[in-house]
């Protein structure tokens, strides 16, 4: 643990660059550029937003920010674990010449997603405004919330990065695999309209839990729940032992099939 804080520390200008490099990446030759990240949820809710108002009838007040919500969080977690799976395939050229701790590279690719979220905060705090939510100084709690998640998300992406390098099929398998859990989380419906035999779906997903989380700052105005709170802190810290596991366990032999 102390090493990879050293390590962190030592190449901290490394993941600075790395940071940029996926954010200049991702704006490049966009006219509206980092403006896209507060349009396009935005431009996402609105659509969602109608569908299922009107003609799922769905009576959630102020569902805007409530599918809002939940649209940045799991848009969080589907690109960073996605960015950090293919990290170490695509910087194989460099690994091959240098040394650098791998690690760093899905490390970058999360936090570069954990700025593409702040960069649509704008977007919440409009809808936030222009539904005339009040605002409580316990929103700004979701730091807490956010922070739990992108552990989550690097311990995911450790493990995907390293799958990746030894099955390329993992690309194709995990989009199945969001899709399935976008429908699995409560995101754009209330989850009290699942069937009692079904509820398993919820209790058995981890992300339902950070989505809670999220939702009890940002949409409902208050502090988390501190067993909620303990319970996200656990999954994170479960998800990033194991992906830390496989990761070490695996990354010499990257060199020989990247």
């Amino acid at each position: 643990m102390f090493k990879c804080i050293a390590e962190i520390k030592k190449y901290q200008f490394l993941i600075y660059e790395l940071v940029i490099r996926d954010i200049k990446k991702k704006y490049r030759r966009s006219v509206l550029g980092v403006v896209w990240s507060i349009l396009n949820p935005l431009l996402m809710m609105a659509v969602t937003a109608m569908v299922f108002s009107t003609i799922f009838r769905f009576q959630i007040e102020n569902y805007p920010l409530y599918l809002l919500t939940g649209q940045i969080m799991f848009t969080f977690f589907s690109e960073s674990t996605s960015f950090a799976m293919a990290s170490i395939i695509e910087n194989a050229s460099l690994l091959k010449k240098i040394y650098i701790p791998k690690y760093l590279f899905p490390l970058s690719r999360v936090i570069s997603s954990c700025v593409n979220l702040l960069f649509t905060l704008p977007a919440l705090l409009l809808i936030i405004f222009v539904t005339g939510q009040t605002v409580h100084i316990e929103m700004t709690a979701f730091i807490v919330s956010l922070a739990l998640l992108l552990v989550l998300c690097f311990g995911v992406g450790l493990l995907l990065s390293t799958a990746v390098v030894y099955f390329r099929d993992i690309f194709h398998l995990y989009g199945v695999v969001l899709s399935l859990l976008s429908y699995a989380t409560p995101i754009f419906y209330p989850e009290k309209i699942i069937p009692e035999e079904y509820q398993w779906l919820i209790v058995y997903n981890p992300l339902y839990y950070f989505l809670d989380a999220f939702r009890e700052t940002l949409y409902m105005g208050m502090l988390p729940d501190i067993e909620l709170i303990l319970r996200c802190a656990v999954i994170a810290i479960v998800a990033l032992i194991i992906g830390v596991y496989f990761f070490n366990k695996h990354e010499n032999h990257f060199i020989l099939y990247i």
